[in-house]
């Protein structure tokens, strides 16, 4: 046992348990929250997406951010192996109670809502287009918006039932999903065309370097496993392993389907094909055979609707429990045990971008944010042991302090990197654009997006602030904690 796991200690003041959420995940759905959330669209549909970009170099595109996203994992680990392991708020949590920096953190904790709305659209429209593939003409592309909007429901009424029902049915997708992927990679193996690697690199270094934040979508919502924490049995030791292994795991899956994709199928195909693996599939499989793989495919983006599902309403409850979002949005219902207004909230937001067609309005900002959170979390785990010593002393995962510093390190300059890859783009759209031309070619930035939604995120927090602060007897936990601390200095 390391110097970490032998610091015992009272636990640190934190929250107190939300109560209502129920414990009603094992081990194995906890895999199957975090194997379905990202064996989804990313590799299903970034892939092709990013080989115009970059061609055939989109495979190293997934090893070169495989350490990244570990190390960046690392500190998840390392906090939910704490009390605070226990509680959904994740990031939000995590770096108010480690920085103290409640703004900062509100506003990150907003953008992801944002984010995960966007995604949740974005999913249903990507799971209309590989059901009209499947269905073989019985549904048609004027069929897509209904479909999406159906995949929506469905799911809503899933989580609405109770948490124990999201994870039975992630389990039984996820193991579709599994048979589908065995069926696609290894008979796919011995129907590669080497040819179809070159040339590796299209586009030189700026082609690769621009692939890889769209690339980084396959890998963005890793941390939404962190969101299940208040519904895991024995969450602190569960879902540290979870985080590690199921990483490894799917970053192993990416290389696989993305070396037989993109070896059995000109890329030109893969990108212009609107169910790309099921097009690759084609090449080399019989008939029902690849149809099952387009099955697979459909499985890997309900897995990923199921769980994107989950995280803005647990969110909207830590939220709400800390006095920064309306009461009524963190109510959990008894019989169920689900937040079902902040899950009704999330179905008719997400909704509204299907039916509008504007899902680039939260899902442009999905990466940029949600790599400047995890940038903001591996700099709470390096000041960890400095800020907020109980708590350090109550880590449990067996992780060396030197590993820990180490990952947070690079976890911050690669979420760095990518950042300055997004800045950089968004800058030469800027200059080449005007705002009219932008609007008027739905290109607006990344950094225009994330300015006004966090703009927009900073006021509801003033406005969270000012009204606890002008009725003392409500304040929330994190009031409460700034008090203390207030007091203790003094």
């Amino acid at each position: 046992m390391n110097q970490i796991s032998r610091r015992r200690g009272p636990a640190p003041v934190a929250n107190p348990a939300l109560s209502g959420l129920r414990r009603d995940l094992g081990t194995l759905e906890s895999y199957a929250a975090l194997l379905g959330i990202l064996i989804g669209a990313g590799i299903f549909k970034v892939t092709s997406e990013a080989w115009t970009l970059t061609g055939p170099s989109v495979i190293l595109g997934y090893l070169v951010l495989a350490p990244a996203v570990l190390a960046t994992s690392v500190a998840y680990a390392v906090f939910l192996s704490t009390p605070l392991g226990r509680e959904p708020g994740g990031e939000y949590t995590h770096i108010s109670r480690t920085l103290g920096a409640y703004g900062v953190a509100f506003v990150g904790a907003w953008l992801k809502i944002i984010s995960y709305i966007g995604a949740l659209a974005f999913l249903a429209i990507v799971f209309a287009e590989y059901t009209i593939q499947l269905s073989a003409g019985v549904f048609r592309s004027d069929h897509l918006r209904s479909l999406a909007l159906s995949s929506l429901v469905f799911f809503y009424l899933v989580h609405v039932v109770g948490v124990r029902w999201f994870g039975r049915i992630q389990v039984a997708m996820c193991a579709l999903l599994g048979i589908s992927l065995v069926v696609l990679v290894v008979p796919g193996l011995f129907a590669i065309h080497p040819a179809n690697y070159k040339p590796f690199f299209q586009h030189g270094f700026g082609g690769f370097a621009a692939a890889l934040p769209p690339l980084f979508f396959a890998y963005a919502g890793f941390e939404s496993l962190a969101q299940t924490a208040g519904e895991v049995r024995d969450s602190t030791r569960k879902l540290p392993r979870v985080f590690l292994r199921g990483i490894g795991i799917a970053m192993a899956i990416y290389f696989l389907m993305s070396v037989v994709a993109l070896g059995v199928l000109p890329g030109e195909r893969l990108a212009a094909s609107p169910a790309p693996m099921a097009a690759a599939a084609a090449v080399y499989l019989p008939f029902g055979a690849a149809w099952f793989v387009t099955l697979g495919a459909v499985m890997a983006l309900t897995t990923s609707l199921n769980a994107t599902m989950l995280v803005p309403s647990r969110l909207a409850v830590v939220l709400a429990r800390d006095r920064l979002a309306p009461r009524w949005l963190g109510a959990i219902e008894p019989r169920t045990g689900t937040p079902v207004r902040a899950l009704t909230l999330t179905l008719a937001a997400a909704a509204v971008l299907v039916w509008t067609g504007q899902v680039s309005l939260a899902l442009n900002i999905a990466v940029f944010a949600l790599v400047a959170l995890y940038l903001l979390h591996s700099l709470a785990l390096l000041f960890l042991p400095r800020t907020n010593p109980a708590l350090f002393r109550a880590v449990t995962v067996r992780i060396p302090i030197g590993v820990q510093r180490l990952a947070a390190v690079l976890s911050m300059l690669s979420m760095a990197g990518l950042l300055l890859v997004q800045v950089i783009q968004d800058v030469r759209t800027l200059t080449k654009l005007s705002l009219a031309e932008r609007i008027a070619n739905r290109s607006v930035t990344t950094l225009e997006l994330c300015l006004a939604w966090g703009i927009a995120g900073a006021a509801m927090y003033l406005l969270g602030r000012r009204r606890a602060v002008g009725h003392p007897e409500d304040e929330g936990p994190m009031f409460q904690e700034l008090e203390t601390k207030r007091e203790t200095e003094a």
